[in-house]
């Protein structure tokens, strides 16, 4: 089947008169552990977006001067970085609950997932849109993390579920 991201096949599986049995009890923790390598794939697309485009930006001239120089573009990047980092501690720490069997893990897959999807999109849509010209070519690689950022994003769950997940798992009231 056609997928968003190109670079991921998907497939429609079909099974007609076969056999089955119920495997509920081992897709839960299938698809948490999913979660928590989905969240760190993120994160990989986020930190590459930004260190490519950082790198970019350094050469670039316009006016005389390197593009990265004008606080603008400075600014736009220390926030991404920001998020980037903080992308980062989520992410680990829920691989670190993953790898513990740690009970904290529905939380941390849930603040990982909410969290990470979301930067990983805004990185790939800034390096995209910080490229230029090039970013929005098929011959620059760009493109192709913007379209794993959108399809990661809806993977396992959409931000907004795990944020729903995550209220629910420490008592907050769902917001409006």
């Amino acid at each position: 089947m056609t997928s968003l991201d190109l670079t991921r096949r998907l497939a429609d599986v079909t099974f007609a008169g076969a056999p089955g049995r119920l495997v509920a009890g081992a897709v839960g923790p299938a698809l948490t552990a999913g979660a928590v390598l989905l969240a760190s794939e993120q994160l990989g697309v986020a930190q590459w977006c930004l260190d490519t485009t950082v790198e970019h930006l350094k050469t670039r001239y316009q006016f005389g001067r390197p593009v990265g120089s004008f606080q603008a573009l400075k600014h736009r990047l220390a926030d991404l970085w920001v998020q980037v980092t903080q992308a980062r501690a989520v992410a680990r720490y829920a691989a670190g609950c993953l790898a513990d069997s740690d009970p904290d893990l529905p939380v941390a897959v849930a603040l990982a997932q909410a969290h990470c999807a979301p930067v990983a999109v805004r990185a790939a849509e800034e390096c995209v849109q910080l490229h230029g010209g090039i970013g929005f070519t098929w011959e620059y690689p760009a493109h192709l993390y913007l379209k794993r950022a959108k399809a990661d994003a809806i993977g396992l769950g959409t931000p907004e579920r795990h944020r729903a997940a995550l209220a629910a798992l420490i008592d907050l009231p769902r917001s409006r």
